[in-house]
């Protein structure tokens, strides 16, 4: 692996860190207060750990906020390791992010949403040595 695509791969997981620690901070400051920015953190740190897991294997992909469409890329290198139920998180990327299309998870939700950004960051770290 070159040095600058072992530090790309940094860059990503950094940022998707920084998201698992913003969401951790919103719950220790009261998760029912924050439904929606949990549920949109969870949302970009499961998306930056699939990208990062995508990049460390050479895997080009799209700018985009699907996370179904990475699972689904992701589990064509390891079909095994990707058994993740992501519901209706990619929605929290964009869309219901605008007055539109505006929703409120309640806490039960963005918990759970929670519960499964880190399962995605102990998949993929634990994938990329």
């Amino acid at each position: 692996m070159t040095k600058d695509k072992a530090e790309y791969i940094k860059n990503w997981l950094f940022r998707a860190n920084e998201d698992i620690a913003v969401i951790k901070s919103l719950i220790n400051s009261g998760a029912e207060y924050y439904t929606s920015s949990i549920c949109f953190h969870a949302q970009q740190a499961s998306e930056k750990f699939l990208k990062a897991y995508l990049v460390y294997h050479d895997v080009n992909f799209p700018k985009t906020h699907d996370l179904d469409f990475l699972l689904l890329e992701c589990q064509k290198i390891d079909k095994e390791a990707f058994h993740i139920d992501f519901k209706s998180l990619t929605d929290f990327g964009v869309s219901i992010r605008y007055p539109d299309d505006f929703y409120i998870p309640d806490e039960k939700e963005s918990l759970e949403y929670c519960d499964t950004a880190i399962s995605v960051k102990e998949i993929v770290e634990s994938l990329i040595k």
